[in-house]
């Protein structure tokens, strides 16, 4: 009988604290993604990759850079003497999976930070910074992709390459 009584009593005191517990907030739906555009072309395609090794030369980086369309498919690519073989890979890596899936890598890199491991499970995705989608007149017309310094770095002279081409 004792251990009935104090289970309730227990339950009796417990009972306001749990009535009292915030309700959790409705989750805040994000923006939808930029619709595609028309494909980036070649010559502004070369216009970013010029831009992106001038802004990668000013900061002594030694870099690789990709160009791909919505589909993620190769438009253009460069890469400076020097620079590591693997970010040959990379950077087209970024370059798609930015493209993609309509959002700058560095967004997933954090999502995969805060503990978002799904991600790992996509077909593509590339959760390290230096991918950005390239967005004209509210429609994306492909991605950039840079690798060859830390991924902030990378990430960086992607954004700058798009400003000089695009501005903003």
């Amino acid at each position: 009988m004792k251990p009935l009584l104090l289970a309730v009593a227990v339950l009796a005191f417990a009972a306001p604290a749990w009535a009292q517990t915030p309700a959790t907030p409705a989750p805040v739906a994000a923006a939808p993604a930029p619709p595609y555009g028309a494909p980036i072309g070649l010559e502004t395609a070369q216009a970013l990759i010029d831009r992106a090794t001038a802004a990668a030369s000013a900061r002594g980086f030694r870099m690789a850079f990709a160009i791909v369309e919505p589909s993620g498919a190769l438009v253009a690519f460069g890469r400076m003497d020097d620079t590591q073989y693997g970010s040959i890979a990379v950077a087209q890596a970024k370059a798609r999976s930015a493209a993609l899936y309509r959002t700058a890598t560095s967004v997933s890199e954090e999502r995969l930070a805060g503990g978002r491991t799904a991600l790992l499970a996509l077909d593509g995705m590339v959760p390290v910074a230096g991918g950005v989608p390239i967005v004209v007149d509210g429609r994306i017309i492909g991605a950039i992709g840079v690798s060859g310094a830390s991924s902030a770095q990378d990430d960086e002279i992607a954004r700058a390459a798009i400003a000089a081409v695009f501005g903003g």
